[in-house]
C-alpha cells in the first residue's frame, strides 16, 4: 500500500473515532475511551471473496457478539466502508446465544469502479458499561483486491517506443477559453454575494401559525407531485432530505425539541416509546437509519421502498395528530374539572355559614 494510500486511511479512521466518540459522548454523557479489547465482546468483520472485479457486489458483514450488561450503540451506517458503495443492506439482525451473550449482524452489499489495493477501515464499535463509562473497541481492517475487466494474463506490458515529436502551432483558443471560464466564476461569485446580501437585508417571513399538521401535509402534497424519484435524475438524496426534513420538524413542533441539528442518533435519543403511540419508535429509527444510507452512503432504494417510505411518514403525521389531539383533550377535561371544583368549595362553604346563623 503506497503511503498516500496509509496517510488517507489514518485520516479517514481517525475521523471516524471521533464521530462515533462524539455520539457516544452524547448518549451517555461521559467521554469515550477507545481500547484494544473487553472482556465479553467479540467483533468480527469479512467479505465473501478477498478478490473482486470492477462492478461485482461482495458482502461486507458484520458480527458483533457481547455480553448482555453491555449495551451496543450502533455505529455509525456506511460512514466507514471507504472507496466503495452501498448498493443494499441488511438491517441489524440481533440474537441471544445460548451463554446469555447478545449477537448483532449487519451486512452490505458494496461495489466499486476503481482497481487497486484497498482496506476496507476497522469498525468502531462503542459500548455503555453497567457503571455508565463509555469505551471504544475497533474491530481489524478487512483488505480487498480489486481487479481490472481489461488487463488480462494475455496482454502484453511491453513499453512502447516514443512516437516521434509533433510540431504544433501555438493556438490562443484555450486562453479565450480558460478567460471565459475564470470571468464565469467571477461574476458567479458577485451574484452570489449580492443575493445573499440581499436575502439578509430582507425581513423574515412571518412565523407559520397553522396547526403542525397541516404544514407537514401540505409539504408532502407537494414532495407527492414532483413524482418519485429516479436514478437517471439523481434526485434519491433530495428527496429523501426532504421527506426526513417535514418528519422532524414535525416531531419538533409537536413534542417542543429542537430536532433540526441533531444526528439521527440523537433524534432518536430525544424520543422514547412511552412519548410516542404504539411502536412509532422503533419504526422511526428504522426509517431514518435507511434514510442516512440514500443520503451519505449512496444506497440507491427500491420504488417500492420510495413508496412505503412516503407512506410512513404520511401515517405517522396523522398517528401523532391523533394521539395529540386525543392527550390535548383529556389536559382540557382535567381542567375544566378542577375549575369546576374550586367553584363548588366556596358555595358549600357559604351553605354551612348560612346553617349555622340559623340555628
Amino acid at each position: 500500500m503506497s503511503s498516500s494510500r496509509v496517510h488517507t486511511f489514518l485520516l479517514l479512521l481517525a475521523v471516524i473515532t471521533l464521530s462515533l466518540t462524539g455520539v457516544a459522548h452524547a448518549q451517555t454523557g461521559l467521554p469515550a475511551d477507545t481500547v484494544r479489547t473487553l472482556p465479553g465482546i467479540q467483533i468480527e468483520t469479512g467479505v465473501s471473496q478477498a478478490e473482486m472485479y470492477v462492478g461485482d457486489r461482495i458482502t461486507y458483514t458484520v458480527a458483533i457478539t457481547y455480553d448482555s450488561t453491555y449495551e451496543l450503540i450502533p455505529p455509525p451506517l456506511g460512514a466507514n466502508l471507504g472507496a466503495f458503495d452501498v448498493k443494499d443492506y441488511n438491517p441489524d439482525s440481533t440474537a441471544t446465544l445460548d451463554d446469555g451473550r447478545v449477537r448483532n449482524i449487519t451486512s452490505f452489499e458494496l461495489s466499486t469502479f476503481t482497481t487497486g489495493e484497498y482496506v476496507i477501515p476497522p469498525v468502531p464499535v462503542a459500548f455503555t458499561l453497567p457503571d455508565l463509562t463509555t469505551k471504544v473497541v475497533m474491530s481489524e481492517p478487512v483488505p480487498i483486491t480489486v481487479k481490472s475487466l481489461i488487463l488480462s494474463d494475455s496482454d502484453s506490458l511491453d513499453i512502447r517506443s516514443l512516437k516521434d515529436p509533433y510540431e504544433f502551432e501555438r493556438n490562443y483558443a484555450s486562453y479565450y477559453l480558460w478567460g471565459g471560464i475564470a470571468l464565469a466564476l467571477v461574476l458567479t461569485a458577485l451574484g452570489f454575494w449580492w443575493w445573499w446580501r440581499k436575502r439578509r437585508l430582507t425581513p423574515t417571513a412571518p412565523e407559520d401559525t397553522r396547526m403542525p399538521w397541516e404544514i407537514a401535509f401540505e409539504r408532502l402534497a407537494m414532495l407527492k407531485q414532483e413524482g418519485l424519484p429516479t436514478a437517471a435524475d439523481n434526485g434519491f438524496k433530495p428527496y429523501y432530505f426532504e421527506l426526513t426534513d417535514i418528519a422532524r420538524e414535525y416531531l419538533g413542533r409537536i413534542y417542543d425539541r429542537n430536532v433540526l441539528d441533531m444526528t439521527t442518533e440523537e433524534f432518536l435519543a430525544a424520543f422514547d416509546n412511552d412519548m410516542l403511540p404504539d411502536d412509532l419508535h422503533d419504526r422511526c429509527r428504522d426509517f431514518f437509519r435507511h434514510a442516512d444510507l440514500v443520503k451519505f452512503a449512496r444506497m440507491e432504494p427500491e420504488d417500492h421502498r420510495i413508496s412505503e417510505d412516503f407512506d410512513f411518514v404520511y401515517k405517522m403525521v396523522d398517528e401523532v395528530r391523533i394521539d395529540y389531539q386525543r392527550r390535548e383533550a383529556e389536559k382540557a377535561a382535567a381542567e375544566a374539572a378542577a375549575r369546576a371544583a374550586g367553584k363548588k368549595a366556596p358555595s358549600d362553604t357559604s351553605t354551612v355559614e348560612s346553617e349555622e346563623v340559623t340555628k
